[in-house]
């Protein structure tokens, strides 16, 4: 197979985890906020590495938003629709804050046009759109030096014509255009208008991003680019920037697909019956990179979502279901005016980053973390980077002061708001969606991760923390993992008939029904099926059919998966099926309500690249891990400082145990394992830590 790596960029770390000839090999190296593809690039080079083949995670979508840094855009809709960016909905983000304030809209008053166009709730033309208006609005747009267009007319997901005629005439004159059809085919005036404006505002900027980062990569002898996605499988760099805005979340997506194929590798082979596996089944992933900490709840499968937000602003694409904290490495701590002490959501980032890495000035918790002594400022980055314990007691001297000018009890309380921000996150993803967090493995992985995991864990009664053989790089591990993916949508508004037991009445309208919605099915499949293959995926493709369900008068739906095949799209097989989902989400169903559709999705996955690290070579004996040990030194753990063993990973063998407390170094990350854990290495070099409540 060929060689394939998988490149994330973080705000502080660039992870590269290549795949070759059977093995990986791992490699971090400080982010370039300014240009990302300078570290992708500078990391090539850095490696000598040349694959054939890169998947890359890209921030720039996000950071354009973040940052208000996207192209001048322009929105075209229906006459009497230009404020609905600005009016959004009645939904309050924070319910008790007496002055809310909305984000601004990403477009202008002046720069929202409309069109004497109208469309009604079943596509029929009401009012034409003429070309002599197309072109006058295109004139004053262009004059007022718009860079990209949005468009999103009325009822547009059921006729596109309108659309397809103002697309088609912006881009004969230069002008890139997103329109909602092709975006977000969906009801829904506010959310279909925002994710179209969204993709309006980031495309260009994500293309010439790209472009740049592709010839980057053709002159050091990378044939193919692939860009994660955020619904977790990938896309080609051509397919990404006309998509641009199906990026935005693809770094947390490649976390927890790297996350679900590490514990289901450990599941295939674990001992000990059903009840081992299942506890493998269910995970919860926790990633802490230097910026930030994404969660997700795992119950045997990858969960999805079509809402998000970003920075305030609705987005409605296929995504992974991750929560998102401003907890990372370099989160930066302070004594706010009552005095309480805070961490985050602010960031040092890569530039000039956590006070202990010799520019920033700074507190943050890897700076807390040094002054514990859970970082060896020699061994950092395998040794390649050296930290400055001087710098970070500096940095802390002004929290200190609010704690008796005791450095080491500041450092501990940053480590314990940290941890809370966490907790909150883990909460709300489990115990908050009616999920017992102790019948869940703790995934911890990215820089961070495995040095709050046992904590966290211990906070939430979790007994079971599992830290990949890879743990900095496992996003990357995701990235290079994932196939080539299409998701498609299409609005579908219509009652879900209930058949008739008597054989008369209505079992003929369930007959209509099914053949509709298995058209349906059948044009998207096809459409996907073609999308796929125009990125080289020939192979076999394996497609997914949902529906988005609720009952009649819900303001809200529920993804419910449907079988492939004529008795799939019955409604004696989708009723019972939404009702059961509707049950376990919120914990009642009423069968006797009418249930309605309204939307139609289908996922298409390429074949999955098959990566693995082969076996460690030479088994352990089984007992402690003595010849991994390098030193002794005193690490606080629980408030006190104690004396701890410090291991290489990379000489621990399958079979070898290890007991806190104790810190166990590799390149891309440090585990902390606190007194009263254990941990133990398995076949595939996972470390395998559980509680000694268990």
């Amino acid at each position: 197979m060929a060689s394939v790596l998988g490149v994330d960029v973080g705000g502080t770390f660039t992870d590269f985890l290549l795949w070759e000839d059977g093995r990986l090999l791992v490699y971090k190296r400080p982010s370039t906020p300014d240009d990302p593809s300078r570290a992708v690039l500078a990391g090539l080079d850095e490696t000598g590495w040349t694959p054939d083949e890169v998947v890359h995670g890209s921030t720039v979508a996000t950071n354009a938003v973040l940052e208000r840094k996207g192209a001048r855009t322009a929105l075209i809709t229906t006459r009497g629709f230009r404020d609905v960016l600005a009016i959004g909905r009645q939904t309050r983000p924070k319910l008790y804050d007496l002055e809310p304030r909305r984000p601004p809209p990403l477009i202008p008053d002046e720069l929202r046009l409309e069109a004497d166009e109208r469309l009604d709730h079943r596509g029929r033309v009401l009012q034409a759109l003429s070309s002599r208006e197309v072109e006058a609005l295109l004139d004053r747009l262009l004059a007022r030096g718009v860079e990209s267009l949005a468009v999103c007319f009325l009822f547009s997901f059921l006729k596109p014509q309108h659309e397809r005629m103002v697309r088609d005439a912006a881009r004969r004159r230069g002008l890139p255009c997103s329109a909602s059809f092709e975006v977000l085919p969906e009801y829904r005036e506010y959310e279909r208008t925002s994710t179209t404006v969204l993709n309006a505002y980031v495309a260009p900027v994500v293309e010439r991003y790209l472009a740049r980062l592709a010839e980057g990569l053709r002159s050091r002898g990378v044939a193919r680019l692939r860009i994660m996605q955020s619904n977790g499988g990938s896309a080609g760099a051509k397919a990404s920037g006309a998509l641009a805005v199906r990026t935005v979340l693809s770094g947390p997506a490649g976390g927890v697909a790297g996350a679900f194929m590490v514990a289901g590798a450990r599941r295939a082979s674990a001992r000990g019956g059903d009840a081992a596996r299942r506890a493998l089944d269910r995970i919860i992933t926790l990633d802490m990179g230097g910026t930030s900490t994404d969660v997700c709840l795992c119950d045997g499968a990858i969960p999805f979502t079509a809402e998000a937000t970003i920075d305030g602003l609705p987005l409605r694409i296929p995504t992974v279901d991750v929560h998102t904290v401003g907890a990372g490495g370099g989160s930066i701590a302070r004594i706010d005016a009552g005095g309480a002490l805070r961490v985050g959501p602010e960031s040092a980032g890569a530039d000039p980053g956590p006070a202990c890495y010799g520019k920033g000035g700074d507190p943050t918790v890897t700076d807390a973390h040094l002054l514990l002594g859970r970082l060896l400022p020699e061994r950092f980055l395998g040794g390649r980077m050296s930290l400055s314990v001087a710098a970070a007691r500096r940095a802390l001297r002004p929290i200190a002061r609010a704690y008796g000018n005791d450095i080491e009890q500041a450092a501990a309380s940053i480590v314990q708001v940290a941890n809370a921000s966490m907790q909150r996150a883990l909460r709300l993803i489990s115990v908050e969606r009616g999920h017992d967090p102790r019948r869940f493995t703790l995934v911890a992985f990215g820089g961070a991760g495995p040095l709050h995991a046992c904590e966290l864990a211990e906070a939430l009664g979790i007994v079971r923390v599992l830290v990949p053989p890879f743990p900095g790089v496992l996003s990357a591990f995701g990235m290079a993992a994932a196939p080539v993916t299409r998701d498609a949508v299409q609005a579908f508004l219509a009652s879900v008939p209930v058949e008739d037991r008597s054989g008369h009445g209505s079992t003929k309208l369930a007959e209509v029904f099914a053949r509709r919605l298995e058209r349906a099915f059948e044009r998207m499949e096809k459409r996907t099926r073609r999308e796929l293959a125009a990125e080289g995926e020939r192979g076999r493709v394996r497609l997914r059919r949902s529906l988005d369900l609720r009952y009649v008068g819900q303001s809200h739906e529920l993804t419910v998966p449907v079988a492939a095949s004529d008795a799939g799209c019955a409604p004696a097989r989708i009723l019972p099926a939404f009702h059961r989902a509707h049950r376990r989400r919120y914990g009642h169903a009423d069968q006797s309500r009418p249930v309605e559709v309204v939307a139609v999705r289908v996922r298409a996955e390429g074949p999955r690249p098959r990566l693995g690290a082969k076996a460690l070579a030479a088994p352990g004996r089984g007992g402690e891990a003595k010849d991994a040990r390098l030193e002794r030194r005193q690490v606080w753990f629980a408030g006190r400082s104690r004396a701890t063993w410090v291991y290489d990973r990379t000489a621990l063998r399958a079979r070898d145990r290890l007991r806190g407390p104790a810190l166990v170094l590799q390149l891309d990350a440090t585990t902390a394992i606190p007194p009263g854990w254990r941990g133990v290495v398995d076949a595939a070099g996972n470390l395998v830590l559980e509680s000694d409540q268990r």
